[in-house]
């Protein structure tokens, strides 16, 4: 208790620059990957790319990152075991966030697209487990964190597979392809504003105060999904295409269609994305400033201090543009040729896996959904359109990110408990 009301000041520091260095470490991983197919199948520019991703993952961070920022923070470990030493938990979130974001650093340089929720869970568990005791972890959440991450990659990977399908039967393959666009794709996008739309309003409005039954929300994202269906028809039809030309210009002029049609998917990623996976970085910083300034009581529910959302938003954002473009092309150009309408499914069904998922407060892995996701998009075309060697390398990647955010957690969980003389 002493160290707490000691350092008060100095630990909420330490625990704000460090969740600041792991939101930029998912900046630079998992929103290249939100990113990635849109950027990858040139409907978006780096640029353009960035601004999207500015002004959604804000959104979605700040109006819906609440509800699995409290899972990551009560979930993992029993609070009980720190209730007589709740300097050991401040120090081992801290020590979580510094070893998180030092791996998601080194990833991200080598281009590996790994999962920011393995990261901060395995940093989580680490420290618990070794620091304090095996018993102090959770196992039977971890266990069901670890099964959502087998089962959202394979739900994602079958919508891809399905709705680029059905633009194939539906669009691809007839006589005209460019007016079959131009009457389908609006409902593609009205599809994609439901969905956006039904999580903002069932699990986003409620952490600024505005309540809808279900019903209510159903029927009014429903309505946001026509908005976005005329809209989209008013869009393309304004879009100057060549009727008379031959059909690979059709072809061309279809994924032009589609083109448009990723502008929108890359928002509903980048926003699904901010709500699911900013609590990666301020869950750990939201219990350090609730004990903290509580003089060292861990309580079950704590209301979220007003500048720690924005500072895993700002810091999201930052990663993205510094280091963001090297797992971009991993995702976008190293697993499979993505087109924009190929992008357009991998990302609409990543989108609408996160937010069911974030929905239902689980934190999953965004960089597990899309992969699996642009897999699923990849196997539509036959094994052969895939990369099986850089499939190979993201999977070992997957694979080591949990032990080696476990092992960096204990040695600087150690380190922090001896500068502070415990």
């Amino acid at each position: 208790m002493d160290i707490i009301s000691t350092y008060n000041l100095t630990l909420i520091l330490l625990a704000s620059a460090f969740a600041f260095f792991m939101a930029w470490g998912i900046g630079a991983n998992d929103v290249a990957n939100a990113m990635g197919t849109s950027v990858g199948s040139k409907a978006l520019t780096i640029k353009q790319a960035i601004i999207v991703a500015m002004i959604f993952e804000f959104a979605g961070a700040y109006l819906a990152g609440g509800e699995v920022t409290s899972t990551i923070r009560k979930g993992i470990i029993d609070s009980a075991y720190f209730v007589d030493a709740p300097e050991l938990l401040v120090f081992g979130m801290i020590a979580a966030l510094l070893a998180a974001g030092f791996w998601l650093l080194i990833a991200s340089y080598l281009g590996w697209p790994v999962s920011t929720t393995h990261s901060i869970i395995g940093a989580i568990v680490g420290f618990a487990a070794v620091g304090v005791s095996p018993d102090a972890v959770e196992w039977s959440k971890v266990l069901g964190i670890v099964g959502s991450w087998v089962v959202t990659p394979m739900i994602a990977g079958l919508l891809a597979y399905f709705i680029f399908i059905s633009a194939q039967k539906l669009i691809f393959d007839r006589e005209n392809p460019l007016d079959m666009a131009k009457r389908y794709v609006p409902f593609y996008m009205g599809l994609t504003g439901f969905v956006i739309a039904l999580v903002t309003i069932k699990k986003g409005l409620k952490h600024v105060g505005i309540n809808f039954s279900f019903f209510e929300g159903l029927a009014l994202a429903f309505g946001v999904g026509i908005v976005v269906f005329l809209l989209g028809k008013v869009m393309i039809s304004r879009l100057k295409l060549d009727p008379s030309a031959d059909k690979d210009m059709h072809y061309t002029n279809v994924e032009k269609v589609f083109a448009v049609l990723m502008v929108v998917t890359a928002c509903a990623m980048a926003f699904a994305h901010g709500s699911n996976d900013v609590a990666n970085a301020i869950g750990p910083l939201a219990a350090v400033v609730s004990i903290v300034q509580s003089g060292g009581e861990i309580s079950s529910k704590a209301q979220l201090a007003w500048w720690v959302l924005p500072v895993g938003a700002i810091g999201i954002v930052l990663g993205l543009a510094m280091l963001g473009k090297r797992v971009i092309a991993t995702i976008g150009k190293g697993i499979t040729h993505l087109t924009p309408s190929r992008g357009f499914a991998a990302e609409l069904a990543a989108a609408s896996t996160v937010v069911i998922a974030s929905g239902t407060g689980l934190p999953i892995s965004t960089t597990q959904t899309l992969v699996g996701a642009v897999l699923g998009v990849g196997m539509a075309r036959g094994i052969a359109a895939l990369n099986l060697g850089v499939v190979r390398n993201i999977v070992v990647s997957w694979v080591v990110t949990l032990p080696a955010g476990a092992i960096m957690s204990i040695i600087f969980f150690y380190i922090i408990k001896a500068s502070f003389g415990v």
